[in-house]
């Protein structure tokens, strides 16, 4: 399978930020057999998360970016996430 150029790269980073965070998870791990997940839902800083997957085989690496907030409901504090950014990058292998 041939690495992503620039152009795939960031017209695969435009469709993502477009989906539910959970859709752009799946199609990630449906584009590379060998999906790897570097890391989920990374804090770096008080109102962002990061989730990470590196795409070997399509020399890629993704990061998508997410606000968070919570609220108080029913007693219990739930969190919100939406998906803000996705960063789309290319691998050692790939520059």
């Amino acid at each position: 399978m041939a690495y992503l150029n620039a152009q795939q790269r960031e017209q695969l980073a435009k469709e993502l930020v477009e989906t539910p965070f959970k859709k752009a998870q799946r199609k990630l791990r449906r584009m590379n057999d060998e999906a790897r997940l570097a890391f989920y839902r990374n804090q770096q800083s008080p109102t962002h998360v990061m989730t990470r997957y590196v795409l070997p085989n399509l020399g890629a690496v993704v990061t998508l970016i997410e606000t968070h907030s919570s609220h108080e409901e029913d007693g219990r504090i739930k969190a919100d996430y939406e998906l803000e950014e996705v960063i789309v990058e290319p691998t050692a292998d790939n520059t």
